[in-house]
């Protein structure tokens, strides 16, 4: 009998110290003080072009491609980036040098921006070239959000001539780094 006797207190102290708790008062209001900054890598755009396809005897020729670029449809994307950087790294292997030209464009196909990178010629050693970075700020970052293609223009400097014996390649490889502000 004592024994339960005993029991019984010590479960009643025991529910009883349950009832007893530190607590604060809760401030949602500190959740209007959130502020989310997440960044976002991806791959932007990568060509092949092997040098059988620049068959010719003078220069100036152009190769051309164009990209839908629908980035931007996404309300929640367009609202909240506040910084683009786009990086190009090109590789030539051909015995010419080319100019890439990569064109911004609208949706009614006008010309936002133009950035051109020099390509020298391959001359036997590693020929990768990191170009810097194009950052996309302000004014710069309205364009980019205009943008709904991008535009590939590679043009062949003068020089020895290619035929379907030529070998090398132009690599373009790129890549898109997104800061977003989320409140």
């Amino acid at each position: 009998m004592k024994v339960n006797f005993i029991n019984r207190i010590f479960k009643i102290l025991l529910l009883s110290s349950l009832f007893f708790s530190c607590s604060s008062d809760l401030d949602f209001d500190q959740t209007k003080d959130l502020k989310l900054e997440p960044v976002f890598v991806a791959n932007l755009a990568y060509f092949n072009v092997p040098a059988t396809q620049f068959t010719n005897s003078g220069g100036g020729q152009i190769a051309f491609d164009e990209q839908g670029f629908d980035i931007f449809k996404e309300k929640f994307f367009r609202d909240n980036l506040v910084k683009a950087e786009l990086d190009f790294e090109i590789e030539n292997t051909i015995i010419r040098a080319f100019t890439v030209d990569i064109l911004l464009l609208d949706a009614n196909n006008q010309i936002l921006e133009t950035n051109s990178y020099p390509i020298p010629a391959y001359s036997g050693s590693s020929n990768i070239i990191n170009y810097p970075t194009e950052v996309f700020e302000n004014q710069r970052l309205d364009l980019l959000k205009n943008t709904v293609k991008l535009a590939f223009f590679v043009r062949m400097a003068p020089g020895p001539a290619l035929d379907q014996n030529s070998t090398g390649s132009l690599k373009l490889r790129s890549g898109a780094t997104a800061y977003m502000e989320i409140q």
